[in-house]
C-alpha cells in the first residue's frame, strides 16, 4: 500500500465557550455542514493523504461526528489546555514515526482553500521546512504577528500579549496554521518550546524562532485575511458564513447559473447547480440538492433534499422537502409543498397544494388546493397518480389510494379508493337549488331590521 505523503493534525479541543452553546464549537454549521466537515474537505482537497484530530475530555460528540466523515481519522485527547504546542504533543502517535510533510489546521477556521493547502505543500517540497500561513490585516489587533529578519525572512512570531508597541504595530499577521516539512523537523522544535509567555502556555508558534535560530528554512504562504479567519463566537460565524455564502455564489455563477440577486440567494456546501438555471431573489437552498440544466427557480422558494429535472420551474413561494424529486419540465407553483414525491415529466402542481409520499405521472394536473392525505396519524401511506391524470381543484386523496393513467377527479372531491384509468370520480353531494330562497330572507332581515329600530325608538 502507498503510504500518505503528508498529514493534517487538527486542533479541536477548546472549548468555544463564546459561543454560549451546548454544542461543541467546531460542530456549529457553515453552509449547512459542521466547521470541522470544511475542514477536513479542505484538507482532502488540498491532497493531504493522513489526518488526525485533537480534542479535548468529554467531546465525544465531536470525535464521533470527525469519524463519521472521515473514517480513517486518528483522535486523540489533549487532556489538559496547555497550549498549541501541547495540544499538537497530544497527536505524537500520529507523526512520530510519519515520513512526510506535517500540517498542524485548526477545526475553527472553516473558509481554508485546498488551494493554500496546496501551496503550502509546494513550499515544503521545494526546500522550506517550516511554512506559515500568514496574512495582512487592516485591524491586527488580537492576532499574533509574524516578524520578519534583515533579510526579509521568517524569523519568529509574536502573540500579541507578548509583544512590544513596536511589534504591534506590524500588520502582517499569523493564522496559527503552519506545515513542516517532516515529523522530525516537528519533533525537534517541539521538544525545546517552553511556558515562558504571558498565558504560560505551550506556544506552537515559538518553532518558527527556534526554527530561524537553528538557521532552517522558514518561508510564510499569504492568504486573505477572511481565508483564515477563527470562528469563536456567533458573530464570528455569522462573518464566515457570508464569506462562505458569496464564494458559494461566486461558484454556481462562473459555473453557467444566473442569480438574479446574488446576496439574497442562500445555498448549502453540497448545492449541485446545472449550466442556465435561473435563480430569483430570496431563495434558500439546503443540502442535498440537485438544480439539472435549464431551470428556473422562483422568488421566495426553499429547497432542501430535492432534485429538480432539467427545464422545471418551481414557485414563486415552493417548498420542496427531501425526496421530493422533480422530472423535467415539470411546475411546481405558488404555495406547493411537495415531500417524498416522484414528480412525472411536464406535471403540474401550480398552486395552494400538499404532495407527499406520492407518485405522479407525467403531464398529470393537479388543481389548486389538492391535498395527499398520506398519515393516518400512525403511519405513512402512498399516493399513486397516473400519466395525463387530472385532479381537481380542492380535492383529498386518501392513500394508500391509486388514481389511473388518464382519470379525472371532480373538484371537490374526497377520494378514498381506486380510480380506474380514464375514469370520472366526483363524491360531491347532489347541488340544490330553492327558487326565490335569497330574496325572501333578504325581505324577512329587512322587516326584522325594521321592527327592531321600531321598538328601541318606544
Amino acid at each position: 500500500m502507498t503510504q500518505p505523503t503528508s498529514l493534517a493534525i487538527i486542533l479541536a479541543a477548546g472549548k468555544g465557550t463564546r459561543m454560549k452553546s451546548a454544542l461543541p464549537k467546531v460542530l456549529h454549521k457553515l453552509a449547512g455542514a459542521p466547521m470541522i466537515a470544511h475542514v477536513l474537505s479542505a484538507a482532502h482537497a488540498g491532497g493531504i493523504g493522513k489526518t488526525a484530530l485533537v480534542v479535548g475530555p468529554g467531546m465525544e460528540e465531536v470525535a464521533q461526528a470527525a469519524t463519521a466523515l472521515d473514517p480513517k481519522l486518528e483522535v486523540f485527547v489533549q487532556p489538559e489546555q496547555q497550549g498549541t504546542a501541547d495540544a499538537v504533543k497530544a497527536a505524537r502517535q500520529a507523526f512520530e514515526d510519519f515520513k512526510g510533510q506535517v500540517l498542524i489546521l485548526y477545526g475553527d477556521t472553516p473558509l481554508l482553500r485546498p488551494e493554500t493547502l496546496k501551496a503550502v505543500a509546494a513550499e515544503l517540497s521545494s526546500g522550506a521546512d517550516l511554512v506559515v500561513i500568514g496574512f495582512e490585516a487592516e485591524n491586527p489587533t488580537g492576532y499574533g504577528r509574524l516578524l520578519l529578519d534583515d533579510r526579509g525572512r521568517l524569523a519568529a512570531i509574536r502573540e500579541e500579549k507578548d509583544a512590544s508597541d513596536e511589534e504591534r504595530a506590524l500588520t502582517l499577521c499569523n493564522s496559527g496554521i503552519m506545515g513542516f516539512r517532516s515529523a522530525k523537523t516537528l519533533l525537534g522544535l517541539l521538544g525545546r518550546i517552553g511556558k515562558n509567555n504571558v498565558k504560560g502556555e505551550f506556544y506552537l508558534t515559538d518553532a518558527v524562532a527556534l526554527a530561524s535560530g537553528d538557521r532552517l528554512e522558514t518561508r510564510i504562504v499569504l492568504s486573505s485575511c477572511a481565508e483564515v479567519l477563527g470562528v469563536n463566537s456567533r458573530a464570528e460565524l455569522a462573518e464566515a458564513e457570508s464569506a462562505m455564502q458569496q464564494r458559494l455564489r461566486a461558484r454556481v455563477m462562473a459555473e453557467g447559473a444566473t442569480l438574479i440577486a446574488p446576496e439574497t440567494v442562500f445555498l448549502s456546501h453540497d448545492t449541485k447547480i446545472g449550466k442556465d438555471v435561473l435563480i430569483e431573489p430570496h431563495v434558500v437552498i439546503g443540502e442535498r440538492v440537485t438544480i439539472a440544466d435549464g431551470a428556473t427557480i422562483k422568488a421566495f422558494s426553499h429547497l432542501d433534499g430535492a432534485r429538480i429535472g432539467e427545464g422545471a420551474t418551481v414557485g414563486p413561494f415552493a417548498r420542496l422537502r427531501p425526496g421530493a424529486n422533480l422530472a423535467r419540465g415539470a411546475h411546481i407553483g405558488n404555495f406547493v409543498e411537495i415531500k417524498q414525491a416522484e414528480i412525472g415529466e411536464g406535471a403540474k402542481v401550480n398552486h395552494l397544494t400538499y404532495i407527499g409520499d406520492a407518485t405522479v405521472g407525467a403531464r398529470a394536473n393537479i388543481g389548486a388546493g389538492t391535498i395527499t392525505c398520506n398519515y393516518d396519524g400512525f403511519a405513512k401511506h402512498k399516493t399513486e397518480i397516473g400519466a395525463d391524470a387530472f385532479i381537481g381543484s380542492n380535492s383529498s386523496l386518501v392513500a394508500p389510494v391509486k388514481i389511473g393513467e388518464g382519470a379525472y377527479i371532480g373538484s371537490g372531491s374526497v377520494i378514498s379508493k381506486d380510480v380506474e384509468a380514464d375514469a370520472l370520480a366526483v363524491t360531491r353531494a347532489p347541488q340544490e337549488e330553492r327558487k326565490g330562497w335569497a330574496a325572501r330572507v333578504r325581505e324577512q332581515r329587512r322587516r326584522n331590521k325594521a321592527k327592531d329600530s321600531g321598538n328601541n325608538g318606544t
